[in-house]
């Protein structure tokens, strides 16, 4: 029994011993198994260097430096390739400007299938809040949003594709910005999407192909 006992009232002390010192600053550094992963030869942002004469870290890119990256990194020759959603040159399809000013049309061709993928995307991410028509009774404004426009009034039928594209990627008002969310062609897919929408509610039979206007029901 006397065993047991002892046995007990070490355990307990080791316990007490190592807990009691939690919490406690202490100057010494931790034992470290594997310290290289912590202990880096790198320096930090912003860091003072002593190797460079300016003593900044953070170095000014060479003149004409273009950015790289993302999944297609190397070509199949080995050398760098520009990945264009990872640089944004093209101010047209990764902004919808054209310098200061949005542009009028979309830079991308319109097909059935950017169409349908449009659709797909709206449905998603935009009919919550703008509903299935664009007519802005989404699901959400039955629990209290308010103020959510239709694509159908007449201010925002004669918006340019680009601003719409702009209010997407950057959000306006209580809407957020979608630029993380929706890849630039998705963006462009649902401009064209909306537009399709528009012309929906507002079209007349001159703008249905006169081989197809039989098929129009009164």
């Amino acid at each position: 029994m006397r065993p047991v006992i002892l046995t007990f009232l070490l355990l307990t002390l080791a316990t007490v011993g190592v807990l009691g010192f939690r919490g406690r600053v202490n100057e010494n550094r931790p034992l470290m198994l594997v310290p290289d992963m912590d202990f880096q030869p790198r320096y930090n942002p912003q860091a003072e260097s002593v190797f460079f004469g300016d003593g900044r870290t953070m170095r000014t890119p060479p003149a004409g430096t273009i950015a790289f990256g993302g999944n297609d990194y190397f070509s199949d020759s080995g050398r760098p390739r520009l990945d264009p959603d990872f640089a944004q040159l093209d101010d047209r399809y990764y902004r919808g400007k054209s310098g200061k000013d949005f542009i009028a049309r979309s830079p991308i061709e319109i097909d059935l299938k950017v169409l349908k993928r449009g659709q797909e995307r709206f449905n998603i991410n935009c009919s919550p809040c703008h509903g299935r028509t664009g007519d802005g009774k989404g699901i959400v404004t039955q629990y209290g949003l308010v103020g959510v426009p239709s694509y159908h009034d007449d201010r925002l039928r004669k918006i340019t594709d680009g601003e719409i594209f702009h209010v997407i990627t950057n959000g306006k008002g209580l809407m957020s910005p979608y630029q993380y969310q929706i890849k630039p062609a998705d963006r462009w897919a649902i401009v064209a999407y909306v537009r399709a929408l528009q012309l929906s509610q507002n079209a007349t039979l001159a703008d249905v192909p006169e081989e197809r206007r039989g098929e129009v029901k009164p």
